[in-house]
């Protein structure tokens, strides 16, 4: 490991999200964190904004009803990608990760074939999106985190409908990008996964049950 100081790339200071329904109490409410390079951990129930959360450092949901946040990055720094989108049904799965090699000027060619291994993707490539189960287009997107370079990388509970295959290999990703120093992950899922019990987070973000 590196041993280069884990740099800064997003802060939240007394984070306000509000709720979809105005009716309701916000989703977030006095939210302070920091993400630095290495991996970090969302974690929270059903409901409880992990998703929102996500969106927002994206840059994808606007300012935050109040609060303060400060950005390290550029917008094409951040890799946030969503195979599953139905909007994408009727492309290639090989057409899509050509877009994203044209978007992120870091991305790791050298690592795909490995990857497409390791995730069984090689009969998938040629298919369009549709025809690809909910687990096939899960691992594409993982694929692409993984050899996007991007310097923050925001994975939303990306263990759910994987084979047991590939949930070792993304847990090996994982516990592999708790040791960068270069690119800062972070992970959104209900609880802490198994596969990283006994792996040194840079930040554990509780969202509640």
């Amino acid at each position: 490991m590196s041993a280069t100081a884990p740099t800064f790339v997003f802060r939240a200071q007394a984070l306000r999200l509000s709720h979809p329904d105005p009716k309701q109490p916000p989703l977030i409410d006095g939210l302070s964190f920091e993400l630095r390079t290495g991996l970090s951990l969302l974690r929270g129930s059903d409901g409880r904004g992990k998703t929102c959360c996500l969106r927002l450092i994206a840059g994808q949901l606007g300012a935050p009803a109040s609060g303060q946040i400060e950005c390290s990055l550029a917008l094409a720094d951040v890799f946030f990608e969503d195979p599953t989108d139905p909007a994408l049904d009727a492309q290639l799965a090989s057409a899509w990760l050509t877009g994203l090699r044209q978007r992120y000027a870091t991305w790791r060619a050298d690592l795909e074939p490995a990857l497409v291994d390791a995730f069984a993707l090689a009969p998938h490539l040629d298919k369009p999106l549709y025809m690809l189960s909910a687990g096939s287009r899960r691992k594409l997107g993982l694929l692409a985190a993984a050899v996007s370079g991007a310097r923050l990388t925001l994975l939303d509970t990306p263990f759910a409908a994987l084979d047991g295959r590939s949930i070792r290999v993304l847990g090996e990703l994982l516990q592999e990008a708790a040791l960068q120093r270069e690119r800062a992950w972070l992970l959104a899922d209900y609880e802490r996964p198994a596969c990283l019990q006994d792996v040194d987070l840079m930040a554990e973000i509780d969202l509640g049950d």
